[in-house]
């Protein structure tokens, strides 16, 4: 029934636009990092195949090395839909406020879209807490990520009361080039603690309900139970999924239904693409995502 329900959303949305004398001839999905390529790549190969059925053009993945990659893909226009962090998407804007346009969100279990930052370490490092992490090397994802830098970057230093430099508080601060990169890294001993994403929800044995820690776990890369929480963030909100303005409306009602009905569409696809269980895709504007853009401009300066 939920299948059904969604499908026929998603034609009458699609029925309600006219085909627009402008032809898309490809379709471009940009996947953020968190995990490995690869595993990005499988994630939303279902979500790939739906889109050429839909769109009747061939769809490519890509999955660049770096968010800047993606943020680049949808500002040169060789990247038509992507999910972004609330940071990537700030960024971008700031770029070209043209370039692209939020138009859904993901919905958490509890029926809110926002997230956190979740600072962890290895249990038995003795490290529980940010006063524990002094002299010592902290991991952070990627420059452009929200949770992975952006948040932490400024509530850190209000909380230390120190600057992220390194050598003033932490011994060291690196970037390992993605979430699923830190997790790594710290469950290898590599670095001291690091950063991620979670939406904070469920049990830590799990990873919580989605996250990176979320498909860590799924991927049996780490166990929970030997690493702690000791820092989370405030409430972040969800970034947005974004399409190119200046692809033809059609086209962008057709993939904006189909992102909407896929967690009723196939579950198992939506938790892929959606780093684990949701209740849903929302319509969301540019105006929830003004605070983040203002602390980008505030870092920029």
């Amino acid at each position: 029934m939920k299948h059904l329900i969604a499908t026929t959303l998603t034609a009458l949305a699609v029925s309600a636009v006219p085909a627009a004398a402008q032809e898309i001839t490809e379709f471009r999905i940009g996947i953020l990092g968190g995990e490995n390529a690869q595993d990005r790549m499988n994630s939303y190969e279902c979500l790939r195949v739906k889109t050429e059925e839909l769109l009747g053009v061939e769809t490519k993945l890509f999955a660049p090395a770096d968010y800047d990659g993606v943020i680049q893909g949808l500002l040169g226009g060789t990247i038509d839909m992507a999910w972004l962090g609330a940071s990537a998407y700030a960024k971008t804007y700031l770029t070209d406020p043209e370039a692209v346009e939020p138009v859904l969100v993901k919905v958490n279990v509890d029926g809110g879209y926002g997230y956190y930052s979740v600072g962890f370490a290895r249990k038995d490092s003795g490290i529980a807490t940010l006063e524990d992490m002094k002299g010592k090397v902290f991991g952070f994802g990627d420059p452009n990520s929200t949770s992975g830098y952006l948040i932490p970057s400024i509530e850190i230093p209000s909380a230390t009361g120190s600057t992220m430099e390194p050598g003033e508080y932490f011994g060291d601060v690196k970037f390992t080039g993605g979430h699923e990169q830190t997790i790594v890294a710290v469950s290898a001993g590599d670095i001291d603690a690091g950063v991620t994403w979670a939406d904070g929800l469920g049990e830590w044995e799990d990873g919580f309900n989605s996250g990176a820690l979320r498909k860590a776990v799924d991927a049996g890369l780490v166990d929970m139970n030997d690493l702690v929480e000791i820092w989370r963030s405030k409430p972040i909100p969800e970034g947005p999924i974004v399409l190119r303005k200046s692809l033809p409306e059609r086209t962008k009602v057709m993939m904006t239904a189909l992102m909407a009905s896929l967690p009723a569409m196939d579950p198992d696809c939506s938790y892929g693409v959606l780093s684990g269980e949701a209740k849903g895709l929302q319509p969301i504007t540019h105006e929830a995502y003004e605070v983040i853009i203002e602390a980008r401009k505030l870092k920029s300066q």
